[in-house]
């Protein structure tokens, strides 16, 4: 079995959020998208809050400060999906009714 090695670490340029898509585009001019399902808190954001996004640590993650959601970018290009449980994800959903 080989192991994958990086040449560089990946790291992300900008994005867009669609209502079923989020695509990062990354520093050496890929493109990555994926669903946006696989991130419930933001499948459940309004636009304004979508839009709302900042770059970590240069390009490593990307936060959505107004949805306490950060994804690293390297989580991303290994097709991990949101690790968030069922009932925190409930809990968020809720507070965000009583908000």
């Amino acid at each position: 079995m080989s192991t994958l090695v990086l040449e560089q670490e990946p790291f992300a340029v900008d994005l867009s959020v669609t209502g079923s898509t989020l695509t990062v585009v990354l520093a050496d001019g890929r493109a990555l998208s994926v669903p946006l399902a696989w991130y419930p808190r933001l499948a459940q954001a309004t636009q304004a809050e979508r839009a709302h996004w900042q770059l970590l640590g240069g390009g490593y993650a990307i936060e959505w400060p107004d949805l306490d959601e950060h994804i690293g970018v390297a989580s991303l290009l290994a097709g991990h999906r949101s690790g968030e449980s069922p009932a925190s994800l409930q809990r968020w959903i809720a507070s965000r009714a009583t908000a």
